[in-house]
């Protein structure tokens, strides 16, 4: 069975206070897209890699790609995460020949290793998805009000990362379903697990533990952490 990895680029990064796409930041030399789109290249267990990057900067987007093999695509996003997910989902099922393995990763986490690849793909053989998580260190609360309302039970929590990993005909499924909710937008998924596990809730979500090096790069100063990250060790591999 054939894996696609598909790197979500698209967003305005509002939260990162600087002008011009986050994504193409540089990061020790390279754009966090391509940080992405290496290690995507490199993994063994993925045959294609489909970008998804807002119009705007689609153009620089394949043209900092072109040496990558694996890169099948640069495709326009939509308005949203989930827009630009559906966007992907387009591409694939009308060019990928049955049902496929499928990770979807963020370009705002572009130190993911080469072993969370490979265990999401793995996860595959006997889940129709796969979540990233890492266990949370810190006492999480649920606040209402300005004041806490309750603490909630640390050993049961986990953060969740990229990628997320899905049968093709699973995570089609599943936006299918949220095309034909009108509430959907009322309630919007931050992530695609979130739309499987609200659309098909019989569907078994399997955990693959994450790591903290995989990292999000939200704000500016993120790209240091990043940084130090990279000079610190080599990628896992």
């Amino acid at each position: 069975m054939r894996t696609v990895a598909v790197v979500l680029a698209g967003g305005s990064g509002s939260r990162f206070g600087s002008a011009g796409p986050k994504q193409l930041r540089l990061l020790a030399g390279h754009n966090l897209i391509e940080h992405c789109v290496r290690t995507f290249d490199l993994a063994p267990t993925i045959d294609e890699v489909v970008v998804v990057a807002t119009v705007d900067i689609s153009a620089q987007v394949r043209r900092d790609l072109a040496r990558y093999g694996k890169v099948a695509d640069v495709i326009n996003g939509g308005a949203s995460r989930t827009d630009s997910t559906r966007q992907a989902l387009s591409w694939l099922g009308a060019r990928v020949p049955g049902d496929t393995k499928v990770l979807i990763h963020d370009a705002a986490r572009p130190l993911v290793d080469q072993r969370t690849i490979a265990d999401c793909v793995a996860a595959l053989d006997h889940s129709d998805a796969v979540g990233v998580v890492v266990p949370s260190s810190d006492t999480i609360v649920e606040v209402a009000g300005g004041v806490i309302k309750r603490v909630l039970p640390r050993e049961r929590l986990a953060r969740c990362q990229t990628p997320q990993g899905f049968r093709l005909s699973v995570i089609a499924r599943a936006y299918q379903l949220a095309d034909a909710d009108a509430t959907f937008a009322e309630v919007p998924a931050t992530d695609d697990c979130g739309v499987v596990l609200r659309y098909l809730p019989e569907v078994p979500i399997a955990v693959v533990p994450g790591s903290e090096r995989n990292l999000k790069v939200t704000y500016a100063a993120d790209l240091t952490v990043a940084a130090a990250l990279l000079d610190s060790a080599d990628p896992p591999t």
